[in-house]
């Protein structure tokens, strides 16, 4: 199981004599729901395991220390390994929107897949995650008129 217990971010703060800064903040999740535990199988087990070796579980998953990566270095990172990989560029959170979708393209029921990005409502999971593509749409039609 991966838990997710903490968020890590960078936020303005303002300061009295209206100067402005920023800091890393670390909190609990969002909501009740936002902390969870996602299961992970078997393949991704086997490329995790050998990190289970050197990795303290009680650190930041991506650090592996007791503080947290700098957001913008993780970030920066991210966007430069994309580049190497010729990938257009993506948001790093646009990849929880793509899980989202592909979780939904492979027939994972709307709750469970809501449940897993840590939302209260399925709703949520729905309006601002999941983008159907042009093949999905054409699936579904497809689906209905075989129903027919």
């Amino acid at each position: 199981m991966l838990a997710v217990q903490r968020t890590v971010e960078r936020i303005y703060v303002l300061e009295d004599d209206g100067t402005k800064h920023t800091q890393i903040v670390v909190n609990t999740p969002k909501t009740a729901n936002s902390t969870r535990e996602i299961p992970l199988n078997k393949t991704l087990m086997t490329m995790i395991r050998p990190l289970k070796k050197v990795v303290n579980s009680d650190y930041y998953v991506i650090s592996n220390e007791p503080q947290p990566i700098e957001p913008r270095t993780y970030r920066n990172y991210y966007m430069k390994l994309m580049k190497q990989l010729g990938i257009p560029p993506l948001k790093f959170h646009g990849l929880r929107h793509s899980f989202a979708t592909r979780c939904i393209e492979s027939n994972c029921d709307y709750k469970t897949v809501s449940v897993i990005l840590g939302h209260a409502d399925i709703s949520t999971t729905l309006n601002l995650y999941v983008h159907p593509g042009v093949e999905q749409k054409k699936k579904c039609i497809d689906k209905m008129l075989r129903s027919l």
